[in-house]
């Protein structure tokens, strides 16, 4: 049978009215209707065979006997009302051992790993460790070289690892895995680009080389705050003298706000063939050219239009199409020759354009004035994907006298 307040807590549980033990001290009037039923009152409730009155377990509640009804009610609350909630342990990846990422990092491939070293301080070290380094070098080259030492006069024979990890700072390993696999793929791609079109001029296998290389082009907008947008989703068209690149989105940024246009290409800095270029991995940027976009349509040529797009052209190379109702970007294309792309879109840097070699015409010995001579035209005409014109002429040859600012002149 319960007693006390366990049986307060289960006439309040029930909806009973409270017994004559917890309505009041022994004495009080009974006349008048009864009091509502509270917690409070099963605090304030004696236990049979003790006597009214507050607890006096502390000084605090013996001075206060509300706050001891008070107190003594949400403890109740706390343990018959609500559930217990611990709060649960900030688990992060920083706070574990580092053997344990040590660990996790050696599993991770080449690219991977250099993304890692760019969250923080902390993974950076990590990530440089010869030994998770060593045998990435070692599964893409295969050192076979030993090194000798001598020990209690006998010769043995230590092998490349053992002693690169004691003898090497840190990330050494890492420099070395990442200029070879540049050099190895500078090889292969001037393999593929030494065999020279005789019709044109330019080598045979541009497309193939450029796939080898993992080359790509992006171009980078610039509004007037500084904030850049970049776009890299295109569309390749590969000609026999060029490669034509379109750019497209519903997403471009408002024409008003933008101050210059970028045309950078993108190669990885470990370029893997068996699977498509990571946009998220570690890439290097060439600027090839750069265009200033305030006032676009005073300060451009326009070339054509049709009832929804406007073509605006400008120097060199690229094609801006606005929306004539509302005056926006509508796409952006550029057509790039094959003569020297590979190294203007891979040797230039982020803010500085690669420098072509000066050319230099053939001297003319017997007859000075005769001018330029022995030239071969390649004339290469398409929109897209259509071809419109396509030859070549050969032996051509211009007199010094029909020239007129550089360019041929027959008035």
């Amino acid at each position: 049978m319960a007693t006390g307040r366990g049986r307060a807590l289960r006439q309040y549980g029930r909806g009973a009215a409270p017994a004559a033990d917890v309505a009041g001290p022994p004495g009080a009037a009974e006349t008048g209707p009864p009091r509502p039923f509270t917690p409070a009152a099963v605090a304030a409730a004696p236990r049979p065979g003790r006597a009214a009155g507050p607890r006096n377990r502390s000084k605090s509640f013996a001075a206060r006997p509300g706050e001891c009804s008070e107190t003594v009610n949400a403890g109740i609350k706390s343990l018959y009302l609500t559930p217990s909630i611990k709060p649960k342990p900030n688990l992060c990846i920083e706070s574990m051992p580092s053997e344990m990422l040590m660990k996790v990092f050696s599993y991770l491939d080449a690219v991977s790993l250099l993304c890692v070293g760019c969250v923080n301080k902390y993974f950076y070290h990590l990530a440089n460790d010869n030994g998770i380094w060593l045998k990435i070098y070692s599964s893409s080259f295969q050192p076979k070289r030993t090194i000798w030492k001598m020990k209690s006069e006998r010769t043995e024979t230590v092998s490349l690892g053992c002693a690169a990890l004691h003898d090497r700072r840190p990330g050494y390993w890492k420099k070395e895995y990442i200029f070879k696999q540049i050099a190895a793929v500078k090889t292969r791609v001037m393999r593929l680009v030494k065999p020279v079109d005789p019709y044109t001029g330019l080598p045979c296998k541009n497309k193939e080389a450029m796939k080898v290389s993992g080359l790509s082009w992006i171009i980078v907008l610039k509004d007037k705050n500084g904030k850049e947008h970049v776009m890299e989703k295109a569309n390749l068209s590969f000609k026999d003298t060029s490669v034509t690149i379109l750019w497209h989105s519903r997403n471009w940024p408002c024409l008003d706000i933008l101050s210059t246009l970028k045309l950078f290409g993108v190669i990885p800095l470990l370029p893997d063939q068996s699977r498509a270029p990571s946009k998220n991995g570690p890439r290097r940027r060439s600027l090839i050219a750069e265009y200033h976009l305030a006032n676009l349509t005073e300060s451009s040529v326009a070339v054509g239009a049709d009832k929804l797009v406007q073509l605006f052209s400008l120097n060199p190379g690229l094609l801006v199409g606005l929306w004539r109702e509302e005056n926006e970007i509508a796409f952006v294309m550029a057509s790039l020759h094959y003569h020297q792309l590979l190294e203007r879109s891979t040797l230039g840097s982020a803010t500085v354009q690669y420098a072509l070699p000066p050319n230099k015409p053939v001297l003319d010995d017997i007859d000075p004035e005769y001018g330029l001579h022995d030239y071969n035209l390649h004339l290469d005409m398409h929109g897209g994907s259509c071809t419109y014109l396509c030859g070549t002429f050969k032996s051509l040859f211009c007199r010094k006298g029909l020239l007129r600012d550089g360019c041929y002149s027959l008035g």
